[in-house]
């Protein structure tokens, strides 16, 4: 299923808006930024700027001065900024006189690449901000959402290979069950939010856009409003257009390169039975056909396990933005590229 929008073009020109992709991690997001990137007239920035995410709960306020210069001093030490290729002289005086928010922190910068790079609009990628397209379109209220949905089975499956995201407190591990309701949880909190912005948020399918890219492209080309001419984009093949980002390398090099439908030869039939129990309504609602009838007949525990997760990825959530510990969520993201300081040393311990 696609959502087939075209925009608030009258608004805004949809060739000069910045877009946004998002959707649960594992799920083809980087493959679809390096696509928009490899099609030209986007700035480049290789790294994810966890802005809502992350920064916007570390430095939730920027309306003083002094916060600016605390906020500037951290970025300067970040992945972000050293990727980014940006001096500090080009960053500087806007960052210190014009951010008021997160959202005013990533257009500047993103502007200042676009200028650096001689390109006209910019497009950014962090997975997680499907949490956040609210937020994104009160501090961006020009911005295009792209939200990219992937099978469950597979996109946890991917997650559970790839062994760097825990979004558990206690009894997540490397299972595909509780990434399965991780996925479920992150699909449908994005979808409710892009219901609400309307014609400025718009879906594709992972699996479309890897058997029927021409298509899917043309079909987007229409909402970003800009050319992404298929063949350009394999002509440029930045990133993982050309070399595939999977969490299984070490088979994808054995055979063809296949990421769609892996989990038929992955799950146990015990393992996937369950997976779709607790999944199988939210499978059937993106379009995924189930493999068993486990979907349709919940097991009596069934609520209750997916309670017990779903509880945790809450808390999380609201520990992170309602919260005091917001401003420790930088600690264990890649945007802090150096040490902190010896206070929040002391607060980590």
């Amino acid at each position: 299923m696609e959502i087939e929008n075209v925009g608030n073009a009258d608004a805004v020109n949809l060739s000069a808006r910045p877009v946004f992709i998002v959707g649960c991690p594992r799920s083809g997001t980087t493959l679809l930024y390096h696509m928009i990137l490899s099609s030209g007239d986007f700035a480049i920035l290789p790294s994810e700027s966890d802005t809502f995410s992350l920064v916007a709960a570390r430095f939730p306020d920027l309306t003083s001065f002094r916060n600016r210069q605390k906020f500037l001093q951290f970025w300067l030490q970040t992945e972000m900024f050293a990727q980014s290729g940006l001096k500090r002289a080009e960053i500087e005086e806007r960052l210190l006189n014009e951010c008021r928010s997160a959202g005013h922190f990533l257009r500047i910068v993103m502007e200042a690449l676009c200028l650096k790079q001689g390109v006209r609009r910019w497009a950014e990628k962090t997975p997680e901000h499907a949490l956040f397209i609210r937020e994104i379109k009160q501090s961006i209220p020009d911005s295009l959402i792209v939200h990219i949905i992937r099978d469950g089975r597979d996109a946890a499956l991917s997650l559970a290979n790839f062994g760097r995201l825990h979004p558990y407190f206690y009894g997540g591990g490397r299972s595909v069950v509780p990434f399965g309701v991780f996925w479920k949880w992150m699909v449908r909190k994005g979808r409710a939010a892009g219901e609400r912005i309307g014609p400025d948020y718009y879906e594709l399918h992972y699996e479309d856009l890897v058997e029927k890219p021409r298509a899917t492209l043309s079909r987007l080309a229409k909402f970003i409003g800009h050319d992404l001419n298929y063949d350009r984009i394999l002509r440029v093949g930045y990133g993982s257009v050309r070399q595939p980002d999977s969490s299984f390398r070490s088979t994808a090099s054995s055979g063809p390169f296949s990421p769609v439908g892996r989990w038929r030869k992955q799950y146990r039939p015990e393992e996937l039975e369950r997976f779709e129990s607790l999944v199988g309504d939210c499978l059937e609602e993106m379009g995924y056909p189930l493999a068993t009838d486990a979907g349709r007949r919940r097991h009596a525990l069934d609520g209750a396990v997916s309670a017990f997760y779903l509880s945790q990825l809450g808390l999380k959530q609201w520990l992170k933005c309602r919260t005091p510990l917001r401003r420790m969520a930088g600690r264990t993201s890649h945007v802090a590229r150096r040490s902190f300081s010896a206070e929040e040393k002391v607060a980590q311990s």
